[in-house]
């Protein structure tokens, strides 16, 4: 059995306040992208973990997918089964590759062994691994907010658009990104983003880890820069970095032009 693990992008992501425990109450659109993982699993006698693509730099033990193996086993009698993820979504990117390999390994687990797993429950499962990570599992247009975990469904559809993300050979880190964040109250509700026309996001739907992290990498800045020098109509960092991703009516045929040697472009 075969599965697509896809990433997602953040269309705004507020930084509303810090919180007692020391985390932070986000707000966001998490968006299902097409740029996906290959996760395969098939019977074996002895449940392990292999990958190909980017390197992953992990043991199997850790890696995102073998724990929610192991989760289910926790609660389940489940046979053993060799999995296999070829991993294309970056790391350090801001997409939730990782997040959504262990969602969809919770699914397709749920219908290789017949579990039966309700959706809600299987969104439990993921939460245990990880904050973004029950949102793979319906994979829907979503508002999160809290640290992330909560959600509310949101009528967003850009099927009509070309979405393009690029990622420039580094990677950001949580305390990279959060360097110099000041919790600020959000002008505009992003629930209300369907009745905003999208040429109209440029101006009020922001990603505040920007402030932070383009000061400390002025090539991620430059890359949101030439997406607009591209015809974006709307170009934002994705979560706290590195990709950037551009929204576009038409793509244009010498979109590479517009951007620097050496960077991962995903269409």
């Amino acid at each position: 059995m075969i599965t697509f693990p896809n990433a997602k992008i953040n269309i705004g992501l507020n930084v509303v306040e810090k919180r007692p425990d020391g985390y932070h109450n986000l707000e966001t659109i998490f968006y299902p992208v097409k740029l996906s993982d290959a996760l395969e699993v098939i019977e074996a006698e002895e449940t392990a973990f292999s990958s190909s693509g980017i390197e992953i730099d992990s043991t199997a033990e850790n890696n995102l997918v073998y724990k929610a193996y192991s989760l289910l086993a926790g609660d389940f009698h489940l046979s053993p089964v060799k999995m296999h993820l070829h991993k294309v979504i970056p790391f350090g990117a801001g997409l939730g590759g990782g997040s959504a390999d262990a969602a969809f390994a919770l699914k397709m687990l749920n219908d290789y062994f017949e579990l039966g797993i309700a959706t809600s429950q299987l969104e439990n499962y993921a939460a245990r691994i990880g904050a973004d990570c029950p949102f793979f599992i319906q994979n829907k247009p979503t508002f999160a907010h809290g640290i992330g975990d909560q959600f509310k469904p949101v009528n967003l559809d850009l099927s009509a658009y070309e979405i393009v993300i690029v990622k420039p050979p580094i990677s950001v880190s949580t305390p990279q990104a959060y360097r110099n964040i000041i919790p600020t109250k959000p002008d505009f509700n992003l629930l209300e983003i369907d009745r905003l026309p999208i040429e109209d996001w440029k101006t009020v739907v922001k990603n505040d880890f920007e402030k932070s992290v383009f000061p400390q990498f002025p090539e991620i800045e430059k890359l949101k820069e030439n997406l607009y020098e591209a015809g974006a109509v709307y170009a934002s960092m994705s979560g706290s970095g590195s990709a950037v991703f551009g929204i576009f009516r038409h793509l244009p045929t010498n979109l590479d032009r517009f951007l620097p040697k050496g960077i991962f472009i995903y269409r």
